[in-house]
């Protein structure tokens, strides 16, 4: 099982791409994980948010593995708590099934992703830059491993 993370663009801002980077070390310990970043469209030249996301998303799409169980980060998603997620996680390891974590741009996540998830979940009811959505995920993917683990992270 394979734990993959794609997102549209890189982190900006330095700070947060290093906290981005921590976080993502300390889950590749758990779950192997792998890193995606697909490029994120320019909205210029009259194209609409609706354009920018399709193209995102089929880039997205393209770099999740066939046969992945795909989840959609998306704030109209499943609420879960941190134990919920570990054990969902937990769930498809023991079905050797790699799982695809997925994070739009800018303008959101794809529709046709959205319909093609197995699981559509938020991170939060609030709105948040998809950069911030990277490290929150990246974070609930190591408390989740420590989770599963009885470590003391979570308590």
């Amino acid at each position: 099982m394979r734990v993959i993370v794609a997102a549209v663009g890189r982190p900006k801002d330095g700070a947060l791409a290093a906290a981005i980077q921590e976080y993502e070390g300390r889950a590749a310990r758990y779950w192997p994980l792998d890193v995606v970043e697909v490029r994120e469209e320019r909205g210029g030249g009259g194209m609409t948010p609706a354009h920018v996301m399709e193209r995102e998303g089929e880039r997205l799409r393209e770099r999740v593995p066939a046969g992945a169980v795909l989840v959609v980060c998306d704030a109209e998603g499943r609420s879960m708590t941190s134990p919920q997620l570990a054990q969902w996680i937990q769930q498809q390891r023991e079905r050797a099934q790699s799982v695809a974590f997925v994070i739009g741009g800018a303008h959101g996540i794809a529709p046709a992703l959205r319909t093609e998830a197995a699981l559509r979940l938020s991170l939060s009811a609030m709105t948040f830059p998809h950069e911030l959505a990277r490290l929150m995920l990246a974070e609930q993917l190591y408390r989740a491993g420590t989770i599963v683990r009885g470590e003391p992270y979570h308590k």
